[in-house]
């Protein structure tokens, strides 16, 4: 297995600024503490998965890959190479290398341009083709996501959710990327139309042998398209391991009760969810310690005081919890 992406202890924090009652009691401003020393690696031809509540992160590491977010502290290496360190930063290989497609692909695509202009655009800015071959690559992209030769002459208002989003895909696919990242490509769409455009890109990782990110709230379309899941809360991994082990048997109490939470189809475990208690603390006053001890049926002072560290358990793959040995001895 060859590792295309290592993102080491990255933590990226939001300052806001001095209010006019922190001037007056001489408090330093506060601050958003996004992603809190997030450490995985991405590997070659994998998709994997990016799961959490709302408001944990998981879209913010996603804008920090692409640089759109320059992290606060620690380190992404592409190949090997910090990709902010001063020379990868000015080296715009990567932004071709990895691309990202958005939640929303009629505010990513530009109105006043059809079809067929966003997708030369790409060609041309990236100098993907000599001029006279943009047309033909044109229409090449269009039947790769399965659209019509026509659609080209079109303004994305013309197209449905599906079909402009098969238009941002598209569009990442113009610049021959090696690494995708989907941030919540589908969570907008209606159900049958999610699962055309996730089976399309699972064709298109297939024959392009692309490297996936998918970050999505809906579990069971991530159990589907993963190889792995990391399951991410205020900013921190505290679960990393193989798809369906991890959803067969999550390990960390966060996972256990987000899973637990999921939809299922079958009667049998209705109302037997395990309910998280209180609320997602706020990334403006992270609590101390292990920060999802304040809801967590399991917690005593070394969760409190300590954070815990992202290591193997047997058959698990890695779990962030000091007692995950305890909660799952008779699992």
């Amino acid at each position: 297995m060859t590792t295309v992406m290592q993102i080491r202890d990255l933590h990226l924090r939001f300052p806001l600024g001095r209010s006019l009652m922190d001037h007056v009691k001489g408090r330093p401003g506060r601050v958003v503490q996004a992603l809190n020393g997030v450490s995985l690696d991405l590997i070659q031809g994998e998709t994997l998965g990016v799961v959490g509540e709302s408001g944990c992160g998981k879209s913010t590491l996603a804008r920090c890959i692409v640089r759109l977010y320059p992290p606060s502290e620690g380190s992404i290496l592409f190949e090997g190479q910090d990709v902010f360190a001063g020379d990868a930063r000015a080296d715009r290989s990567y932004n071709r290398r990895v691309q990202m497609m958005f939640q929303d692909p009629y505010s990513s695509l530009n109105p006043r341009m059809t079809t067929g202009q966003i997708l030369a655009e790409a060609l041309s800015v990236h100098q993907m083709r000599p001029e006279p071959e943009i047309p033909a690559r044109v229409s090449e992209l269009l039947e790769l996501v399965r659209l019509p030769q026509d659609a080209q002459h079109r303004l994305p208002h013309e197209f449905s959710g599906g079909q402009r989003q098969r238009i941002a895909i598209a569009r990442a696919l113009a610049v021959e990327p090696e690494v995708l990242i989907a941030d919540e490509l589908v969570s907008a769409l209606d159900v049958s139309v999610q699962a055309q455009v996730v089976n399309l890109l699972l064709d298109l990782q297939r024959d392009l042998g692309l490297t996936i990110l998918f970050v999505a709230h809906d579990l069971r379309l991530v159990r589907h398209v993963s190889n792995r899941v990391a399951v991410i809360y205020l900013g921190r991994i505290v679960e990393i391991g193989d798809s369906e082990t991890l959803f067969s048997a999550p390990a960390h109490p966060y996972s256990q009760a987000l899973l637990s939470a999921a939809p299922s189809l079958n009667p049998d475990n209705r109302g037997n969810a395990t309910r998280l208690e209180g609320e997602l603390p706020s990334p403006l006053n992270m609590p101390s310690g292990c920060p999802f001890h304040v809801r967590c049926p399991h917690a005593s002072d070394i969760c409190k005081s300590t954070i815990p560290a992202l290591t193997p358990f047997e058959g698990c793959g890695e779990v962030a919890c000091h007692h995950v040995e305890e909660i799952n001895a008779h699992a």
